[in-house]
């Protein structure tokens, strides 16, 4: 059988990193994981003890399409204690993760053949799922000065049919304040176009709080996930926000597509919801490493990086120390034991100048990533 053009897709270079350090470690080295954008700590506990208890007393069957009623009205209430936002729960659809999320909007919101806005560096998952559905990335290439976030004066002049953005981002951690992401969707309203934001990282925030595209206007596509924040990313569920008059759009596709997201992980979410001592501890974890990482990466040699608003990543500049991140980054887990991950993920065109640092483990972890770190540059020379 002959394979789709769809399909033809490139690979997540992540994902080949975790693979070369498990590699290692089945040889018997020890490394450390800065590849990796997942929380090292397990679902709240009180996630885990509730799906425990459903397990004994339900058969966790199908749910409806659009997901739990309780779960959805447990997240309508998250938008009015975190952003004073009053959202109706019912434009509130449970996805199995954020992936899932995306497969639905791009589903809902374009046609085959048109275009989406993307900054430039992103998550590489955006192009490449709008590839495998006929639909063209636009990738824009920031700039430093703009915090590596779009502008409406980068879109100027773009034929666009969307617009996604993220903030916090992957892989920078940079954030939008309220003007910057009112201008954005005003350009994106403007002329007609969708406009989307990913708010997987929100929760995960230093010195001042996310906005969401929701306190703009209701007229938006919200995503966002129990991945990060809420420390579950293998149990897969996530959540959109649409418009109202998108709501049965999205359902007939969920139904079709995916028929429900896990009924098990739906149980869990709904208790992590509220498990916010739990919850902090993690950040306060993230808080710690975010300022071991950002004063002890320019020591080793690593002083070019983008401003980390939230999330737990650091983006550097190292295109003064190579032209091969890929090259470096496999130099780097070979003699140093630290995975860390190429920037060519994130930017096709300068990401054989970056590197991508996460800070989402165990303080120790971190603290032996950076020691190791400092040693090999100086060896390095």
């Amino acid at each position: 059988m002959r394979n789709s053009s769809r399909g033809a897709v490139d690979p997540f270079i992540v994902m080949d990193v975790m693979e070369a350090a498990r590699a290692a470690e089945a040889s018997g080295r020890h490394i450390i994981h800065m590849e990796v954008g997942q929380p090292s700590s397990p679902a709240p506990a009180a996630a885990r003890q509730a799906l425990a208890e459903a397990m004994e007393r339900e058969s966790l069957g199908y749910t409806v399409a659009l997901g739990l009623p309780a779960l959805r009205a447990r997240i309508a209430r998250l938008y009015a204690d975190w952003y004073g936002v009053d959202l109706d729960p019912a434009r509130v659809v449970v996805t199995p993760g954020s992936s899932g999320g995306f497969i639905l909007a791009f589903s809902a919101l374009f046609d085959a053949g048109q275009r989406v806005a993307l900054g430039a560096p992103g998550y590489p998952s955006y192009r490449q799922i709008l590839k495998a559905m006929d639909l063209t990335p636009v990738e824009i290439q920031t700039t430093a000065a703009n915090r590596y976030q779009l502008v409406p004066e980068d879109l100027a002049g773009i034929d666009y049919d969307g617009v996604m953005v993220a903030s916090p981002a992957n892989p920078t951690g940079t954030m939008l304040g309220l003007p910057e992401l009112s201008a954005l969707v005003g350009a994106a309203q403007g002329r007609g176009a969708a406009f989307l934001s990913d708010e997987i990282y929100h929760g995960i925030d230093y010195d001042h709080k996310p906005v969401t595209a929701l306190q703009i206007s209701d007229d938006v596509c919200v995503i966002n996930s129990f991945s990060k924040y809420f420390s579950m990313t293998g149990w897969r569920v996530g959540w959109l926000v649409v418009p109202e008059a998108q709501i049965r759009q999205v359902e007939r596709l969920a139904q079709n597509l995916f028929i429900c997201a896990s009924n098990a992980s739906q149980v869990a979410a709904l208790a992590a919801l509220d498990a916010p001592e739990e919850l902090n501890a993690n950040l306060a974890v993230y808080a710690r490493n975010r300022a071991l990482m950002l004063e002890r990466l320019p020591q080793a040699g690593f002083d070019r990086i983008a401003p980390p608003d939230g999330a737990f990543y650091i983006y550097a500049d190292v295109s003064h120390l190579t032209q091969d991140s890929r090259a470096f980054a496999a130099e780097i887990l070979e003699q140093a034991g630290v995975a860390v991950t190429p920037g060519l993920d994130f930017d096709p065109v300068r990401g054989a100048g970056t590197l991508r640092f996460s800070y989402a483990r165990g303080t120790a972890e971190i603290e032996e990533g950076l020691d190791r770190l400092r040693r090999f540059m100086e060896t390095r020379g």
